[in-house]
């Protein structure tokens, strides 16, 4: 994918669809739009996934609290739409066991019957029936647990994946389809044509700062947190539409919770539920709910979330995580649908929702990883209706993300590039290692530049290797060998080289708990 093709292709089309966004929800509504035969254009204003979509939980699910708020309708679409990645990436995602530990015999029946409701709501796209679990059966499965006062345990199954690597794969689809998607290329203004309908779309190329002007029949702002700028963009006087809530989470060694199944806390003691998830090798242990007031890329996590997930963590499990077992701490926001009344965060609908300015602009607010493809289908239902064209039907159901041909075993630490897997094993510095504690090789590196769309440092430590998240340490001191290929590879000088590395050692170091530079509330 050269960006410099990619970008004299874009400025003299007339464009069916512009998406501005390139989270979860852009990249669903993109992908939608181009595969129903729109000629479709994506513009993303940092990395694609670079805010909240690589800063998930890494689960797929319909949402066992979301059960208990009364939220049927949301449980059942999660549920399926999870049944439906789990087959149209089996190479990111897969089926995962949780255990909730009880330590009542009331607590017992109450999540078993709860969970038996969430087993029959996915239906045939069910991931396996939950089973009641003795005291004995509950240690086995959760080696690591502390076993005080435990009563019995409940297994239930949902689904796990990689937030991230599942953004840039489905970018890598939009343009196996015949769309085109670009990060890096910020939306600066939105104007009318003749007849007051949104159809110029300003936008600045932040690498380089070459300004285009775009042409486009339909527009959907899929912007998440940042919902609310394309919006004043349109109608300065609109209302905030957004609110967002911040949620962190901690990676711990394995050695936490040394077995295959993940840890679900029903009820901590800030009304949510906590996780522990194996993942990638490493433990994640999360997440927090605080609502925040200042949107930001790179949102910072708050010394009382810290805390709290450390404190409740450490209730529950036999060895007592610290603040130096900590090998990378992140914080990203939710974008949660603004309500009529207020509400606290936890409570407010993970539904999403669609509005329609006088203009046309189509936004998409709210909604989670799990249903991104149904995000997608529902706002370019609605776009088709406000342009009045004829209905088109949506294929997206059964599409393959782009990767998803071969499932490979785990244990090959490139598992997650599936079909792509053997090219990447086939480059130059295959088996020259950057990272042996993270399996990150300079074949990677390579790949993500030639055909993930990775221009920084960052985009190939944080979202095309996941180095970052697992162990920001580790990344850090890596960092310096991952600039010089990929300056070696796009001509980059070393002044633009000592940059790179010097632009992640700062962000890093909010990824770093010993040196966090800590956001007291």
């Amino acid at each position: 994918m050269n960006r410099t093709e990619q970008l004299q292709k874009i400025e003299n089309e007339e464009w069916d669809v512009v998406v501005i966004g390139g989270g979860a929800t852009g990249l669903g509504a993109a992908l939608e739009a181009t595969t129903r035969g729109y000629k479709t254009l994506l513009l993303e204003q940092s990395d694609f996934a670079k805010s909240t979509s690589s800063k998930a939980t890494k689960l797929l699910h319909g949402g066992v609290r979301y059960l208990a708020q009364g939220d049927v309708a949301l449980v059942r679409e999660a549920s399926i739409e999870r049944g439906l990645l789990l087959k149209n990436a089996q190479h990111l995602a897969k089926n995962l066991s949780f255990v909730i530990p009880a330590y009542s015999w009331w607590d017992g029946i109450f999540y078993t019957v709860g969970l038996k409701i969430y087993d029959w709501m996915a239906g045939r796209l069910s991931l396996g029936s939950s089973v009641h679990l003795s005291r004995k059966k509950t240690l086995e499965k959760l080696p690591g647990l502390k076993a005080d006062h435990l009563s019995a345990g409940i297994l239930y199954h949902d689904g796990q994946f990689d937030d991230a690597r599942l953004a840039v794969n489905l970018m890598q689809t939009i343009y196996d389809k015949g769309g085109i998607a670009l990060n890096y290329m910020k939306v600066t203004g939105l104007k009318k044509n003749g007849n007051g309908q949104l159809g110029l779309i300003s936008v600045e190329d932040t690498e380089t700062g070459r300004r285009f002007t775009l042409h486009a029949k339909g527009i959907i702002n899929a912007t998440g947190v940042f919902v609310d700028d394309i919006l004043e963009m349109d109608d300065p006087t609109i209302k905030r539409k957004i609110v967002a809530s911040q949620g962190v989470h901690l990676v711990l060694d394995r050695s936490f919770l040394p077995g295959n199944n993940a840890l679900m806390i029903p009820k901590t003691s800030d009304g949510r539920v906590l996780f522990a998830v194996p993942w990638h090798n490493k433990i994640v242990v999360g997440t927090t709910d605080n609502p925040v007031n200042e949107i930001s890329l790179d949102p910072v996590a708050m010394e009382k979330e810290i805390r709290f997930i450390l404190e409740t963590a450490g209730q529950y499990l036999e060895k007592t995580p610290t603040r130096a077992d900590v090998k990378s701490v992140w914080a990203g926001l939710r974008p949660l649908a603004k309500p009529e009344k207020s509400e606290k965060t936890k409570e407010i609908s993970r539904n999403h929702k669609i509005m329609v300015s006088a203009t046309g602009l189509v936004t998409i607010l709210g909604g989670k990883w799990t249903t991104y493809r149904k995000m997608g289908e529902d706002v370019v239902d609605r776009l088709e209706k406000v342009k009045q064209w004829s209905p088109t039907q949506s294929v997206t159901r059964n599409l393959p993300v782009h990767g998803s041909g071969q499932k490979l075993d785990e244990s090959d630490p490139l598992y997650y590039y599936g079909s792509d897997a053997a090219v990447v094993k086939s480059l130059p510095g295959a088996k020259e290692t950057l990272s042996e504690p993270l399996g990150i090789v300079k074949a990677q590196v390579l790949w993500a530049v030639r055909t993930e769309m990775a221009h920084t440092v960052e985009d190939v430590l944080a979202r095309r290797t996941r180095a970052l998240f697992l162990d920001a340490d580790e990344a850090v001191r890596i960092a310096p060998k991952v600039a010089a290929i990929m300056a070696e590879e796009t001509g980059k000088d070393r002044l633009w080289e000592e940059e790179q590395v010097r632009s992640f050692h700062d962000l890093a170091q909010t990824y770093l708990l010993q040196k966090l530079r800590v956001a007291i509330k």
